[in-house]
């Protein structure tokens, strides 16, 4: 997280895009997308040619030839703001030079194609460049840093439901799912890439050592990670997010991941950490119909969850969130998703969380799935979790609490599910065996299961509390009555130790 100078200079930056004329916060962030990628490039020919200098030898895969220098950041940081301008603008320039860098298939150049230079003015470009320029992003996690601060500046919801996921909320579900270097992640609606970002920086917390090894790296930098998402903005930004946090060619594929162009998505995976888009239906003709198999639905959230289990190889694991509707829906089709994750899998978890966790891009309810593909069932019982706070107030503001955050609790009864078992279900975790679960038609919403207990609280009768009020209230008289009298001594006092008149004449004067 990001404070202090670095913060203040980060919202000079915005602060010159808005009155620059960009002020669509998506936008603004594409274009600083591009310039950071841009510096990043000048920051990896930097470092190679160093490492040849030292090395006594030529340049080892070199971004920028000789007469390619003055496309460097380091070189046009330097010129005239026209010049500037004119460089970025012309056929061949930095921005085609960036649009058309490394190999074709990967992450970050496959999709720069639609990218569009739209800083309007050479002043606007020069500002921004010169202000960049002095922000010290050596290290990773300060460009991450910066990166996720960029994104918290997205504060209007998007089409057809989509959201960014709180980052506290997306930390939380990559803890309780505890990827390791083996693992394959993916993120089916992957928007700006936080659940793999995370994932990615819990690999380097709890792995740090086996990254070293050759192997393990190469998976890492271009095998562990998996995205799909069809808006090509988004593309762009969560690949920059990606290469920003240390991962450099993540495999994200821009489609729509319910179609059938996404039918090869079968058994790939071995963790999914999603945010599927919760409103909207679409036309069935348009869905994959091997999704439609496991759940005959229009709708996205319904749709996901079968996506998710069909591209999931058999002992993978998942955690989803799902709007509370998924959880206690009526329909056919709600009905037939549930009994899947119940009976043909193993469904292990439900965190409910509060309505104002996603405030302010919306109000909904909704709740974290956890669940491993077995094909074959396994499910046992099901543990409940009733988050009532996740360290931030729940209206629109969302001011941090730190005091009041139930998503430690969370974790760390996750971790110790062997302690659950004796839990009352007036506590705010418990199981429910999944004969209940059935019995209750599938129903998957804490308040089904939940015992509340009311504090029985005994109250006066009537007439005591008359004769309580009338007793204040004679009270309340006499008070009133020695105030006054205490009022009428202070005028008398007063009225005594008043300096009499004086006749000068009579004493001489």
């Amino acid at each position: 997280m990001i404070t202090g100078e670095l913060r203040s200079k980060i919202d000079k930056v915005w602060e010159a895009f808005w009155t620059g004329g960009l002020s669509n916060p998506i936008t603004v962030i594409e274009q600083m997308t591009y310039l950071l990628f841009i510096r990043r490039l000048d920051e990896l020919h930097t470092q190679r040619e160093q490492k040849a200098a030292f090395l006594k030898k030529s340049i080892d895969s070199p971004i920028y030839t000789s007469e390619q220098y003055p496309l460097r950041w380091s070189y046009f940081k330097n010129d005239d703001p026209e010049v500037m301008f004119e460089a970025f603008r012309k056929v061949g320039g930095v921005f085609d030079f960036m649009k058309g860098y490394g190999e074709a298939d990967a992450a970050f150049s496959r999709f720069m194609k639609g990218a569009t230079f739209m800083i309007p003015t050479p002043r606007l470009l020069a500002q921004v460049v010169d202000m960049l320029d002095s922000i010290d992003m050596s290290d990773r996690d300060t460009k991450g840093d910066v990166y996720e601060y960029l994104l918290s500046k997205i504060a209007s919801a998007g089409t057809n439901g989509q959201f960014r996921t709180p980052r506290h909320i997306i930390k939380m579900m990559v803890e309780m799912v505890a990827p390791t270097t083996e693992d394959v992640i993916c993120d089916p609606s992957a928007g700006s890439s936080g659940f793999l970002v995370y994932s990615g920086e819990y690999l380097r917390q709890h792995y740090s050592n086996e990254l070293l090894k050759p192997e393990v790296q190469r998976h890492f930098q271009n095998s562990a990670f998996m995205g799909m998402e069809f808006d090509p903005t988004m593309i762009r930004i969560g690949a920059m997010n990606l290469i920003l946090h240390g991962i450099e060619n993540p495999h994200l594929k821009d489609v729509d991941a319910l179609s059938e162009d996404n039918r090869d998505f079968t058994e790939q995976a071995s963790i999914v950490l999603a945010n599927p888009p919760f409103k909207g239906s679409l036309d069935r003709e348009a869905v994959d119909p091997a999704l439609l198999s496991v759940v005959d639905s229009k709708k996205t959230e319904l749709l996901f969850l079968a996506l998710i289990l069909k591209g999931l190889r058999t002992g993978g694991r998942a955690a989803v969130i799902v709007p509370d509707g998924v959880l206690f829906g009526s329909s056919k089709a709600h009905l037939q998703i549930r009994k899947e994750l119940i009976d043909n899998h193993k469904l292990q978890a439900v965190v409910s969380m509060p309505s104002g966790v996603f405030k302010p891009y919306a109000g909904v309810s909704t709740a974290a799935l956890f669940f491993t593909k077995t094909t074959n069932g396994g499910t046992d019982a099901v543990w409940f979790y009733d988050m009532q706070r996740d360290g931030f107030s729940l209206d629109d503001k969302r001011t941090p609490q730190p005091d009041k955050n139930d998503i430690p609790d969370i974790v760390q009864r996750w971790k110790g599910l062997d302690g659950e078992q004796g839990r009352k279900r007036t506590d705010k975790s418990f199981l429910v065996p999944v004969d209940e679960i059935r019995s209750n038609n599938y129903d998957l919403s804490i308040n089904r299961y939940k015992e509340v207990v009311y504090e029985q609280k005994q109250y006066d009768k009537p007439e005591v509390i008359i004769a309580q009020i009338e007793a204040l209230d004679e009270e309340r008289r006499e008070l009133l009555g020695e105030l006054k009298a205490m009022l009428l001594e202070g005028e008398e006092s007063f009225a005594m130790v008043a300096e009499p008149s004086v006749d000068y004449k009579a004493v001489g004067r």
